[in-house]
């Protein structure tokens, strides 16, 4: 399947916040397509309120049977529930629902306005039976500190609002990778900085594998307690995914009580940490009865995990792009199967992507189990940051 398409009307952010701002951008290091649209109408500007330290556009490009492009309407809207004005979409394709987080010296604008700079971007992927909100508070933190980035923050086919959205072929790390391909490209932005967080670590690669030659330079990708190779089997007192999918598949559509499900999961011997990022997936129902369900596609991700223990990636690994910068990060507490062959194969892929021009790189995130960004948000927030400055890591 082609990385191609032609699409009517797409939008990115520019830093503005006075005239004289601006964000250094090189237009011939475009993410996938380095095609500007013929002709496509101007869009209204929003403005910014002085007091807004970010703002989020939140699009979940709905599906189309037709190859017949349809128009979609577009709300971008502030954090604070104040609503901006619409803009109109022509899209052909179902891609993934998102959240785009922008720093305070950035505000829409046409792609099209080549008198303005694109922005950096990051992308920000989840873990499985995750979604983007994992990542919301972490990331609004990221975006006061550097408010000349933005961050799109994704949900994963299967996983949130882009459950509802019907994929064809199998679910795999491969396909879910392809599908943020497809919406950075719909959205003609150039993402700098990939972090993918357990599965999504592995994501990431997949979309280093899948667009290497594409991607813009220099770009960092963070795999964050995940290795490139076969998921190992834990021992005893160690979360499994894999069990923890199939009970959920047993549990009832809709759910009476969260406090019953943690009751039932911890029963089971799952970790109370476990637990709770389980019924963060529970969203009221329009019952009377005021009940809850589930907001994936169980069987979807079922799949997805196998391809996870499955899919080998030590490929990219070991022969990194030019340009790329990968970054693997390992949880001091990790419930992963970090296995000493895994770390030294690692630090071999270091001296050897110093030699030609790419780079690998080892970290540890102390006083953290395998939910990083929860159990040493600081920390985090502290080995990320330079991917945002322009400096080594």
């Amino acid at each position: 399947m082609p990385l191609f398409s032609n699409s009517s009307t797409s939008f990115t952010a520019t830093a503005t916040a006075t005239a004289t701002a601006s964000v250094n951008s090189d237009p011939n290091t475009r993410f996938l397509s380095n095609s500007r649209f013929n002709s496509k109408p101007t869009p209204r500007i929003l403005p910014l309120p002085q007091n807004e330290k970010f703002n989020v556009s939140r699009l979940a490009l709905s599906h189309s049977s037709r190859a017949v492009a349809k128009t979609r309407t577009i709300s971008n809207a502030l954090v604070r529930d104040t609503v901006g004005q619409k803009e109109d979409v022509a899209s052909s394709s179902s891609i993934l629902a998102y959240d785009l987080i922008q720093g305070a010296l950035v505000r829409w604008s046409s792609v099209m306005d080549k008198s303005l700079p694109d922005p950096p971007t990051a992308v920000f992927l989840h873990g499985i039976l995750g979604s983007r909100k994992n990542w919301g508070t972490f990331v609004k933190r990221l975006a006061r500190e550097f408010p000349m980035w933005q961050f799109l923050l994704v949900d994963l086919r299967c996983h949130g609002d882009s459950a509802s959205i019907k994929k064809r072929g199998h679910h795999t790390v491969a396909s879910a990778a392809l599908d943020v391909l497809k919406l950075v490209r719909e959205l003609r932005i150039t993402p700098r900085v990939l972090v993918g967080h357990s599965f999504g670590g592995k994501v990431v690669l997949s979309m280093v594998d899948q667009a290497a030659k594409p991607l813009a330079r220099p770009v960092r990708a963070w795999i964050l307690d995940a290795t490139p190779g076969k998921v190992r089997a834990g021992g005893d007192g160690e979360d499994h995914p894999a069990e923890l999918i199939s009970l959920l598949s047993k549990l009832p559509k809709e759910i009476s009580s969260k406090k019953d499900v943690v009751k039932a999961l911890l029963q089971q011997g799952f970790s109370n940490d476990v637990t709770q990022w389980v019924v963060t997936n529970l969203r009221p129902t329009s019952s009377p009865n005021s009940r809850f369900s589930w907001v994936f596609d169980l069987r979807g991700i079922a799949e997805m995990y196998q391809s996870y223990e499955e899919t080998n990636l030590w490929k990219i690994v070991e022969d990194v792009p030019r340009g790329v910068h990968i970054n693997f990060l390992k949880a001091e507490r990790s419930l992963h199967r970090w296995a000493l062959e895994d770390l030294q194969r690692i630090h071999v892929a270091e001296e050897i992507a110093s030699e030609e021009g790419g780079g690998v790189e080892m970290h540890v995130l102390e006083d953290a189990g395998h939910w990083v960004h929860a159990d040493n948000p600081d920390g985090l927030f502290r080995i990320l940051s330079p991917s945002f400055q322009g400096s080594k890591t």
